[in-house]
């Protein structure tokens, strides 16, 4: 079973409980703690992807991933377990739709060089940006815990950091024909850590309820 992260702090914990109650002032409290962390996250993405991202174009991918926090009454946020700290959570779903962000821009750019009338369709993007074509952010951090050496790597690259297995096979010096095999094996422990955890909570004893003690009738009027 997976246990709390201290990580997690009750300044984040507060500051989403408000989100998710769409108190009033905590949505821009949310951006205010966040957008720097953002910002970060896309330039580096960008960076590894040797992409130039201006400020208007940092502008953009970062109000994308806002709306992708807000869409459907802020689902991505709610699926959030708790169980890493939240500004790891939004580094890896900056990450994954800069990277997406990135890929469609190229693909356009590509499709104006060749001098096509038509621009590429986008892709139906209906799943929640965390949860998209990956397992849960927590899930991923758990497994991590129990891998060593490159099979770690090539997990914490792929999953965390969103790189090609091209990249992968650059920093790793691990064959790219090799890196699909070594994601397979590691998404077949992650159904299996899942199916533990899935497993020990319908075991764990039940929690102690106390018994109930009627209250004593206060004595009626004496006459």
């Amino acid at each position: 079973m997976s246990t709390p992260n201290n990580s997690f702090t009750a300044v984040d914990r507060d500051l989403l409980k408000r989100c998710l109650a769409k108190a009033p002032g905590s949505w821009n409290d949310f951006v205010d703690r966040f957008i720097s962390l953002i910002y970060h996250a896309i330039q580096y993405t960008a960076h590894l992807r040797s992409a130039r991202v201006g400020p208007e174009d940092l502008e953009d991918i970062a109000a994308e991933v806002l709306v992708k926090l807000v869409d459907d009454n802020f689902r991505v946020l709610r699926e959030f377990r708790g169980e890493s700290s939240l500004a790891t959570y939004l580094t890896v779903i900056a990450r994954r739709i800069c990277v997406k962000e990135l890929a469609r821009r190229q693909q356009v750019l590509g499709s104006i060089n060749r001098g096509e009338s038509r621009l590429p369709e986008p892709e139906a993007d209906d799943a929640p940006a965390a949860a998209k074509g990956i397992e849960r952010l927590e899930e991923v951090d758990g497994l991590l815990k129990r891998l060593k050496g490159r099979e770690r790597e090539i997990v914490r690259l792929y999953y965390l950091e969103g790189r090609t297995y091209e990249e992968i096979s650059t920093e790793t010096d691990v064959p790219v024909n090799t890196i699909g095999a070594v994601l397979s094996r590691a998404r077949k422990k992650l159904r299996e850590l899942a199916k533990l955890s899935t497993d020990a909570t319908k075991l764990a004893p039940p929690e102690p309820t106390s018994k109930k003690v009627p209250k004593a009738k206060r004595p009626g009027p004496t006459s």
